[in-house]
């Protein structure tokens, strides 16, 4: 049976929306890359998409600007995160750093994630499921 939810996914550039949202559509889950990073109006995420679930995927300025193959981050990145950004990611049911993650460590979280029952997630103080460098083994 396929998963109804509809499951939105946002972050800065180079975060790897991309290619989770190809992987989670290959398993049959209704997914929409939304690209909130693009655009001024802070909650037009909620308004084009209004998702059941809500990934934010997070990268560090230097590994954005790595695997954009820049020699530093672009001067809008900040701006990107922290304006453009901010009420996505305080409104995510995940939030995962993917800095030091693999494409595939990052799909087994959020299968992990959409898999668990709701109230054995574990939460952080915005009530989303966050999912850090650290929580890596």
């Amino acid at each position: 049976m396929m998963d109804e939810r509809r499951i939105g996914i946002v972050g800065p550039c180079s975060s790897g929306k991309s290619e989770l949202t190809r992987a989670l559509r290959g398993r049959g889950y209704r997914v929409k890359e939304i690209r909130q990073e693009h655009c001024a109006a802070p909650a037009m995420w909620q308004r084009l998409t209004n998702p059941d679930v809500l990934i934010y995927l997070d990268v560090s300025m230097e590994v954005a600007a790595q695997r954009e193959g820049l020699s530093t981050p672009s001067s809008w990145w900040e701006d990107e995160r922290t304006v453009r950004l901010a009420h996505a990611r305080a409104h995510c049911d995940l939030y995962i750093d993917t800095s030091t993650l693999t494409v595939e460590a990052v799909l087994a979280h959020v299968l992990q994630f959409l898999s668990a029952p709701q109230q054995n997630a574990v939460t952080s103080e915005s009530g989303g499921f966050v999912v850090t460098p650290s929580d890596v083994s």
